[in-house]
């Protein structure tokens, strides 16, 4: 139970605008998962910067199961397996961004995209996680039970053999 498991893993790219862009980048998104994203929108209306509720600005794609850890390890091959203590969230998950997509491994790269990064947010689990999320009888998952910094950062240290770097501040 106190097992440490990949839930899912995000990919998002935001644009900040629909049009060319953003077609790029869902096909970028296709290619890196193998899956089909889904286009994000806004929720609010932001006049000075051009956007209105329902605008289409970005979009994302979520991973989960055994592709989910085969995805991670090239996602950590692009950042050379180094992270920031700051990567990690009090829950113990995990957030970075790849500058460029040809530095994933496997990922050719693509003229009639160009380049363009991407944010991937890993969300962590232990087994009997469902108790929090289910419909009947909901219950908060105990204090003891949660995955802290640490133990994410162990896990990754013992499985994919990431090295922690010191924080620019």
């Amino acid at each position: 139970m106190r097992d440490i498991r990949i839930e899912k893993i995000t990919l998002n790219i935001g644009t900040g605008q629909p049009g060319d862009k953003l077609d790029k980048a869902v096909i970028l998104l296709q290619t890196i998962a193998q899956q089909k994203p889904i286009k994000t929108k806004t929720m609010k209306r932001i006049p000075t910067w051009g956007l209105r509720p329902r605008l289409e600005i970005g979009c994302k794609v979520t991973i989960r199961g055994k592709k989910a850890e085969l995805l991670l390890s090239r996602l950590l091959d692009a950042i050379d397996h180094s992270l920031a203590f700051r990567n990690f969230d009090n829950k113990g998950n995990l957030s970075f961004g790849i500058p460029e997509y040809i530095d994933i491994p496997n990922t050719q790269y693509n003229p009639q995209i160009g380049i363009i990064g991407l944010e991937a947010a890993i969300t962590f689990q232990r087994k009997g996680y469902r108790i929090s999320k289910r419909r009947y009888k909901k219950i908060r998952i105990p204090i003891s039970h949660q995955i802290t910094q640490e133990d994410s950062i162990n896990f990754l240290k013992n499985k994919f053999q990431v090295r922690l770097k010191e924080d620019d501040h």
